[in-house]
């Protein structure tokens, strides 16, 4: 066996399945299969150091998918993985820490499907489709809710009767745990004291931390919850949901394509759920003005309310693709927050630096770009082939 076994990461979506190849720390490929099932669907690999190959081609479901990423693999002389990693959005209850795939594991798993219905059909067709080309590869699945297992019972509680909380399993879960994972042992020594990591992609959250564990986070049961995303809704008042429900008929297939596919910057903005495409739009389009203001202003809610769950803050974190990529974002955002000691640095943030805060400011402001298939990478190579002192959180 290498030292450093070769794990390939899967993170599939309803319609696409990105792969990453690992070689311990080191990266040797990553790419997409895009548009599954789809006419003119493309594959794409790359290489450190290399240019990007494109394939295009049609491939029916997650297993013709990972059929070609294979294909790739060979075509490009990329060591075989001797173990698949998953990230998988919920563990629903009982499955709280990464674990290898069992039929069991599968039973269960296959059970929490309501509590992410937009993620979890896809990952767990990533999953299978892996067992049934190659049933003798070991898999290991990651879970995002996994990070927030420790919660204190005043964040993770719902203001509901006991009796139907217990019942039920009803309570905050959180997401996006691989990410803010890596942010943490990014930050080192920084993420001691008081840090708020805001996760700003198509979908969005926040954690609380302190002293490196979370505290409380946006986003609750679901990935719809929190503030407002490319398409989701984010929190509501749940008024809105009963007088649609009630005064106009609205089901709950027709709620739910209104909380997670209608709205968010895209049902604002009326033309698109892309941060970048808005902020190009914006000067000349009051309604994409709207939404990016909007998704600044709510963001900008959010940190004050978890500063005030910390007792103040030391450290900010923006990362994902909005976070990474999006300066403008980050100046609004930061903008109505100088009573916290937030003062950003302009040239810096511009040109999107580690640090984006000015010397002056009292609180940190980062920058860090966000690697979940490294942790998956790691935690999968932990969980097949444990050493002394290796192992998951």
């Amino acid at each position: 066996m290498p030292d450093a076994p070769i794990i390939l990461c899967l993170n599939a979506g309803s319609s696409s399945l990105k792969f990453s190849v690992w070689d311990g720390e080191d990266c040797l490929a990553d790419g997409e299969v895009e548009e599954i099932g789809r006419p003119g669907a493309l594959a794409w690999v790359r290489q450190p150091g290399g240019p990007e190959r494109r394939v295009s081609g049609r491939w029916a479901d997650h297993g013709a998918a990972v059929a070609a990423i294979f294909a790739l693999i060979g075509e490009h002389a990329l060591p075989e993985p001797v173990g698949v990693g998953h990230r998988l959005v919920h563990g629903g209850p009982d499955h709280l820490a990464p674990e290898r795939v069992t039929p069991g594991l599968l039973r269960d798993l296959r059970g929490v499907v309501a509590l992410a219905p937009l993620h979890m059909p896809s990952g767990l067709a990533g999953v299978e489709a892996v067992a049934a080309r190659f049933p003798a590869l070991p898999q290991v699945v990651c879970f995002d809710t996994a990070f927030h297992r420790d919660l204190p019972e005043v964040a993770r509680r719902f203001p509901l009767p006991r009796g139907l909380s217990d019942a039920t399993g009803v309570r905050r879960f959180g997401f996006h745990g691989l990410s803010y994972e890596y942010v943490i042992e990014r930050l080192g020594p920084a993420s001691r004291g008081r840090v708020v990591i805001a996760h700003l992609g198509n979908g969005a959250s926040m954690a609380a931390v302190r002293d490196g564990r979370p505290v409380d986070t946006s986003m609750g049961l679901t990935p719809a919850g929190g503030f407002m995303m490319g398409t989701r809704t984010g929190d509501l008042d749940p008024g809105v949901l009963l007088y649609l429900m009630r005064e106009k008929g609205h089901d709950a297939e027709r709620l739910d394509r209104l909380v997670n596919k209608e709205s968010g910057l895209l049902g604002v903005s009326g033309v698109s759920a892309d941060m970048k495409t808005l902020l190009e739009r914006r000067d000349r389009d009051r309604d994409a003005a709207l939404a990016v203001a909007m998704f600044c202003y709510q963001a900008r809610r959010q940190v004050g309310a978890f500063a005030a769950a910390l007792g103040g803050l030391d450290t900010l974190v923006f990362t994902a693709g909005i976070g990474e990529r999006a300066a403008p974002v980050r100046a609004e955002i930061c903008e109505g927050l100088g009573h916290l000691g937030i003062r950003l640095d302009p040239a810096r943030n511009a040109a999107h630096a580690d640090r984006v805060s000015a010397e002056e400011s009292a609180c940190q402001v980062r920058v860090v770009p966000t690697r979940e298939d490294l942790m998956i990478a790691r935690h999968s190579r932990a969980v097949l082939f444990a050493r002394e002192g290796e192992g998951t959180r």
